[in-house]
């Protein structure tokens, strides 16, 4: 695939999973806002859209890298799976050892680093918005797009299965804003001279955890969710 200033971001990284990465480190918005144009996310980051594009076919191929493409025609009850089993399973067990974490390292360097205040707010707005968010995805969306692929009724308390995407994509953007703070407050997750073992841990999990919920939102608002509604749509029609 030959990419140019209008091919949109969720595209890009369907076809080429190591730009994920290239474009984190870009602040470019792949998963809120994969559908953007390459050129409209560049003008709104600041990047010069050649030396993008030219970053991008310098890219090496990362045979290691999860293509997320495979999820364009897996089922959705697998993708559903994937999502609980990797990706909330993730959260589930990173985010009470980064909060622990953080605690420890702001204890001990709050007086030098008053960012980690700010940090750890950040930090705990996000925990408490993603637990529910999940429990969401588990209880209600998810199980009512697996029985209607399954062709069973689902039981839905809602008219329509956008209304409750639309939900979920709305925290997916308060999430996502979350996690640009994190990364603008800590230099890009640049663990300061001073800093400690704890400190740069800290800081690495930080950016593990950005990396691994924005490919999670990459694979919700670009392919489950518009799979989903194209799928209701097919049915009723």
């Amino acid at each position: 695939m030959q990419f140019d200033a209008q091919t949109p971001l969720a595209a890009i990284v369907a076809e080429k999973p190591e730009a994920m990465h290239y474009f984190e480190t870009l602040g470019l918005d792949y998963c809120c806002h994969g559908q953007q144009s390459l050129a409209q996310a560049c003008l709104e980051a600041d990047q010069a859209l050649d030396a993008v594009l030219q970053g991008l076919n310098a890219l090496e191929p990362a045979p290691e890298a999860h293509s997320p493409a495979q999820w364009q025609t897996a089922s959705l009850v697998d993708l559903t799976r994937h999502l609980e089993a990797t990706h909330h399973a993730y959260l589930r067990e990173e985010l009470p050892r980064m909060s622990s974490l953080l605690t420890k390292v702001l204890s001990v360097h709050g007086a030098n680093h008053p960012e980690l205040a700010r940090i750890s707010k950040v930090f705990e707005q996000l925990v408490e918005d993603l637990m529910p968010h999940m429990m969401k995805e588990e209880q209600i969306l998810f199980p009512f797009i697996r029985s209607m692929e399954e062709g069973r009724s689902g039981g839905a308390c809602f008219g329509t299965v956008q209304s409750p995407i639309e939900v979920m994509e709305r925290e997916h953007e308060a999430v996502g804003a979350m996690l640009a703070e994190l990364r603008s407050l800590t230099h890009g997750y640049e663990a300061p001279a001073d800093g400690c073992a704890s400190f740069k841990g800290l800081y690495a999990g930080l950016l593990a955890l950005e990396q691994d919920t924005h490919l999670h939102i990459y694979l919700e608002n670009q392919i489950l969710h518009p799979r989903a509604i194209a799928r209701e749509a097919a049915a009723l029609a």
